[in-house]
């Protein structure tokens, strides 16, 4: 599977997560869980909380980095679950795919009235795949929002 491929699978397991908790109004370690138990119910290995070393100039430092998820070892994914969005979410998680050497992640705002809106794609060398659509808009039969 390619990481635009696990990427899709991400995203339509954030929507039902979203449609079955409901939200916004949980904290973002909620969403997290049951995200990580959704994917493992579509056959993805997800790990979480992963500490990650980060070596300065030769010296690795005292405080690593700490992950939310990762998906099939090829993607990350950066949980929040706030109604503002701030740009340096996006530059965070750039920082880690270029840590970790991955070259995609997403961060997933679970903040949102309808989750797929807060869904950032960041690429670190990974080809754009310009046909990427987080997920095709549909009607929600409980609001008649898309």
């Amino acid at each position: 599977m390619t990481e635009n491929e696990i990427a899709r699978i991400i995203v339509d397991a954030a929507i039902e997560v979203h449609r079955e908790l409901g939200g916004p109004g949980l904290v973002e370690d909620v969403y997290e869980e049951a995200l990580a138990e959704e994917l493992r119910l579509r056959g993805l290995k997800v790990e979480r909380q992963l500490l990650v070393r980060i070596t300065y100039k030769g010296r690795v430092l005292s405080k690593p980095l700490r992950l939310d998820m990762k998906v099939e070892g090829l993607v990350l994914v950066d949980n929040k679950a706030v109604t503002e969005w701030n740009l340096v979410f996006d530059a965070q998680l750039l920082t880690y795919l270029r840590l970790t050497g991955l070259k995609l992640g997403l961060v997933i705002n679970f903040g949102e009235r309808f989750v797929r809106n807060g869904v950032h794609r960041v690429v670190n060398g990974l080809p754009e795949d310009l046909d990427f659509k987080p997920h095709p808009k549909r009607k929600n039969p409980k609001d008649g929002q898309n």
